[in-house]
């Protein structure tokens, strides 16, 4: 069984380095270990291995939230949240800083991309934060850590993909990341309420006026929400209210982005080229990663690598937390050098059967799972929302990842809050969707 492993590893990485694409070295890696470990025909299973993944109907929804996020992308959608939520903002300790985590986490529940929900809330809210005199450290930092919420707060792509390599359902795990989300997101806003009220020179003097702002101005400016509410109801309503499987629901968004682009004035034959273009590429990319995990993940059940894997961890006589913090430093690392959709594929098939082994529900790993990947997002070299946030702002890759540094860390600390209440995770899947 070492052998096994470590030609594994070695084939894994090895073929890594040589910069080929993820899902070929996904492939590759397959291949190599069933052709020298079993005597059986690999032209003919593998094929069936990547019908039967390929094929499964949860994935027609990852095309349309893509080409919804690639749609909402070039509307003034941006805008329309930053006017609308500018001014409840400024009620708060850190004023309108939270509109960039109340934002994200109102994105989030429309495009499922973490680097879409960065770069659209993005767009509009560090121009007009650096104009009115906020600090640009904190105004980073709350942007790159939001947007993770992304992945986290349904509908989620990167759920869609574990529902699949998983068997587990993607609507349970949509309703799953309901409160997590949520209950991420008010720790982000407290921990800029803390940061804002020990150094009060972070907000501009003059951004004090804004409380002041009659009730019914800041009645007024809700209406420029009216096109985000739409579009969760396209896509959320339209799911739990019975009338859609996440797959329609996916395409009512696309009709639904179709048509504030349209009263936006951003719909024209160049973008829907545009749209197209980059929702082939984004889907290509993604589906070959999914083919090769697939096909990996059966040749290491095949090949007993992640009995193996369960056997040599449980000897070790890890405590829960103990282990929880194995894997959450693992992902860390992991996310310093691969994105978040390669990590997933790539560790799920060794670490899924594990964490059953040990008695974690494959739901509550799920969520837990989404939210390492999402400091993935933010970890260098490779974080690809500060790869995001560097084109908005033109700033050294490091010196975003220290204003992030904070949010990471509230991250790792909400994985701990994870673990100790796991309720959070299946309370809104076991009462709505017995």
């Amino acid at each position: 069984m070492a052998t096994i492993l470590g030609t594994l590893l070695g084939v894994l990485f090895g073929t890594l380095a040589s910069g080929l694409w993820v899902g070929i070295t996904l492939l590759v890696t397959s291949l190599v270990l069933l052709t020298i470990f079993r005597d059986i025909p690999v032209d003919r299973l593998v094929p069936e291995y990547v019908f039967n993944t390929m094929t499964k109907p949860e994935l027609v929804a990852l095309p349309l939230f893509i080409a919804m996020g690639e749609l909402l992308f070039r509307t003034r959608l941006s805008r329309s949240l930053f006017n609308g939520l500018a001014p409840w903002a400024a009620l708060l300790p850190g004023r309108l800083f939270h509109v960039n985590v109340v934002g994200c986490s109102v994105f989030a529940a429309i495009s499922g991309s973490s680097a879409v929900t960065t770069q659209v809330v993005g767009r509009i809210s560090l121009t007009e934060l650096r104009r009115r005199g906020y600090s640009e450290n904190v105004a980073i930092g709350s942007l790159a850590g939001a947007g993770t919420l992304g992945f986290l707060i349904p509908p989620s792509t990167i759920m869609i993909i574990y529902g699949v390599l998983a068997d587990e359902s993607v609507l349970r795990l949509f309703t799953a990341g309901f409160i997590p989300g949520f209950v991420l997101a008010g720790c982000f806003m407290l921990w800029v309420m803390f940061h804002t009220t020990i150094q009060p020179d972070l907000i501009p003097e003059s951004e004090r006026i804004l409380k002041k702002m009659p009730l019914r101005e800041r009645i007024a400016a809700l209406r420029e929400l009216t096109p985000a509410v739409f579009l969760i109801l396209c896509v959320l309503g339209s799911m739990y209210g019975g009338i859609a499987t996440p797959s329609e629901a996916a395409a009512l968004g696309v009709v639904g982005a179709l048509i504030v682009s349209k009263v936006q004035g951003a719909l024209s034959m160049e973008t829907l080229r545009e749209v197209a273009l980059g929702s082939v590429q984004t889907c290509g990319m993604i589906g070959l990663i999914v083919l090769g995990a697939s096909t990996l993940g059966h040749a290491a059940a095949f090949l007993g690598v992640p009995s193996m894997v369960a056997d040599f961890v449980g000897g070790l006589g890890l405590s829960t937390f103990q282990l929880i913090l194995a894997l959450v430093l693992f992902y860390i690392l992991l996310g310093c050098f691969l994105d978040g959709f390669s990590i997933i594929v790539m560790t799920l098939p060794v670490v899924l059967p594990l964490v059953n082994a040990v008695g974690f529900d494959k739901l509550w790993f799920g969520i837990f799972l989404v939210v390492v990947v999402e400091m993935s997002q933010i970890t260098p070299p490779v974080g690809f929302n500060l790869f995001v946030i560097q084109g908005l702002t033109g700033k050294p890759l490091g010196e975003i990842a220290i204003m992030t540094l904070p949010y990471l860390l509230v991250m790792v600390l909400f994985t701990c809050l994870l673990a100790l209440y796991p309720g959070m995770v299946t309370f809104l899947p076991d009462l709505l969707l017995k």
